[in-house]
């Protein structure tokens, strides 16, 4: 399946970036962006996984291994060569391992931003609380601005269904509607945050990073030490919350620069 995507940079070698859950790929784009002025030998592709932005809906009985196979089919038919370097915000970061593990030969590197490859607790995951909120606005809304109102009142903030609204589309009757399914992407979340992706570590030829924000908890110590075990180094940026790229985004690219 070929999914939504741009491109920024015109280097040689090939980046893919990947957004978290209920994102879409311009949420990467400052960073893509900055990325590819201090590094000219990238060229980076930033798309919609499966289910999310502009790209198709989510087959039923979707897992990670799905939207891998979209990633991969999309990169190359972008005209991305040679093995992928693959970046991935949470969810994208569990996409990331998990193309690594069905087709290793496709995939240089991996590198996690604020995930683990452990199944996620549900208590722990901050996008399926999100998520509750969201499945219970309405389908629609007259504009912008009267959805945004459901979302707060619901008790999210102000910048995160700012976040949300972007993925609203105008309706045929004039009205706003989410581009997204909003219940295949909650059968989706509760399926793969079950999944195991420690193999992605273990396999020959492994070569996979993570940097974790010191105020989430997604990336415990004990996923620490396994990690580093394991020869994938983590570093972690104290001030900084799930979302990396927004909360620390200078620190961010002086680790990602710095690594080879």
């Amino acid at each position: 399946m070929i999914l939504e995507s741009f491109q920024v940079g015109e280097g040689q070698r090939p980046t893919v970036l990947l957004h978290g859950f209920l994102g879409t790929g311009r949420n990467l784009r400052s960073l893509a962006t900055a990325w590819s002025e201090a590094d000219k030998s990238r060229r980076f592709l930033l798309l919609d996984m499966t289910g999310h932005g502009a790209s198709p809906r989510l087959p039923p009985g979707a897992t990670l291994a799905t939207v891998a196979g979209d990633v991969l089919e999309t990169a190359r038919a972008a005209g991305l060569r040679g093995p992928l370097d693959l970046v991935g915000h949470s969810l994208g970061g569990r996409v990331s391992l998990a193309t690594s593990l069905r087709s290793p030969a496709d995939v240089a590197s991996v590198t996690l931003l604020d995930i683990t490859p452990s199944p996620i607790p549900t208590q722990l995951s901050e996008s399926g609380k999100v998520l509750e909120l969201l499945r219970a606005a309405p389908p629609s809304a007259p504009d912008r601005r009267t959805m945004r109102t459901e979302l707060t009142g619901r008790g999210l903030s102000g910048p995160l269904s700012d976040w949300l609204l972007m993925n609203l589309e105008p309706a045929p009757d004039g009205t706003v509607r989410w581009r997204f399914d909003r219940e295949s992407l909650a059968e989706f979340h509760g399926r793969v945050n079950g999944e195991d992706l420690w193999a992605a570590l273990t396999r020959p030829g492994a070569k996979v990073r993570c940097i974790r924000g010191g105020r989430a908890h997604y990336v415990s110590d004990a996923d620490l030490a396994r990690m580093e075990s394991l020869d994938c180094p983590v570093a972690t940026l104290p001030d900084a919350g799930h979302f990396v790229h927004v909360d620390a985004p200078e620190a961010l690219l002086r680790w990602l620069t710095s690594e080879p």
